[in-house]
């Protein structure tokens, strides 16, 4: 029986992978935290072999206000509990990452793309990272940093349910021949759970097999609620003038290369075909 603690009660990647070990209640015990406060720090982390730390500030415009707080909940915290993993007795650490720790908004990431985050989350992220690298692994504590691209499935938040909006009411839309790395949440949840069954260390780049094509993820939102869209060129060359966050956010290339996320085992259970139709299948319900 293995035991996980999940750090941040309600969570959306923590609730996922709650529900999918939920399928073999004989291998797996879950338990959830929330962080907000400080009585974590009264927890007793030593019945557990694996924290996995998803605690953390995303999806909120920075601003200067709230600029501290993102250092405070997504690096000191993450810190601070995984020190609190190893001194008592933890077997692995899990934490969740994030792509926006290159800073790259477009192009590709391989293995030798340097680290520049350019926004306070991707900073907070980074620095985190590197505090927990500082605490020294040995034979019985194991750290394992996970960075995984745009992450969709039911109830998540970001640009996925932006685009299903969209899908629902527009008639035509761009398609632009283009590429983004992303994880459907169940891939990710088998991903972690496979890191747990093996104990292992290290940093961890996992994404779909395939990379996502906006337009055709539109088109198979729009398909899942009976709507058809007619895809349309005509507006690409102006897309490709426009130098707007957004539109590169939407119609740009930002992949991982595959070779960075291919592992022993493989923990692709959804295709972008199914991944869709059980998402909006599960929206609706």
């Amino acid at each position: 029986m293995i035991k996980i603690l999940i750090t941040g009660a309600n969570s959306y990647i923590g609730t996922s992978l709650e529900n999918w070990l939920a399928k073999d209640p004989d291998k797996y015990v879950t338990e959830t935290i929330d962080m907000r406060d400080g009585s974590w720090k009264m927890k007793d982390f030593s019945k557990f072999d694996v924290v996995f730390h998803v605690a953390g500030i995303a999806h909120v415009k920075e601003t200067k206000e709230n600029q501290d707080l993102y250092y405070k909940v997504n690096r000191d915290l993450p810190y601070e509990t995984a020190k609190k993993a190893k001194n008592e007795g933890v077997k692995q650490f899990i934490f969740l990452s994030s792509m926006s720790v290159y800073g790259v908004e477009s192009g590709f990431i391989d293995k030798d793309t340097p680290l520049n985050p350019n926004s306070n989350y991707g900073k907070s992220k980074l620095q985190a990272e590197e505090l927990i690298e500082s605490i020294v692994e040995d034979d019985s504590f194991k750290l394992s940093i996970l960075r995984p691209p745009m992450i969709y499935g039911k109830g998540c938040k970001g640009n996925y349910p932006r685009l299903v909006k969209l899908a629902k009411i527009t008639p035509l839309f761009p398609d632009v021949d283009n590429k983004r790395s992303m994880i459907y949440i169940d891939n990710l949840s088998e991903f972690v759970k496979l890191l747990i069954d093996g104990c292992s260390s290290g940093l961890f780049f996992p994404q779909n097999s395939e990379y996502v094509k906006t337009s055709e993820m539109v088109r198979l939102i729009a398909k899942s609620y009976g709507q058809k869209i007619y895809m349309t060129k005509k507006f690409n060359q102006i897309i490709r003038l426009m130098k707007s966050g957004t539109i590169n956010k939407v119609f740009g290339d930002l992949i991982y290369v595959q070779s960075m996320s291919v592992y022993k085992v493989d923990y692709q259970v959804r295709d972008l075909i199914e991944s869709i139709k059980l998402t909006e299948m599960e929206r609706e319900q």
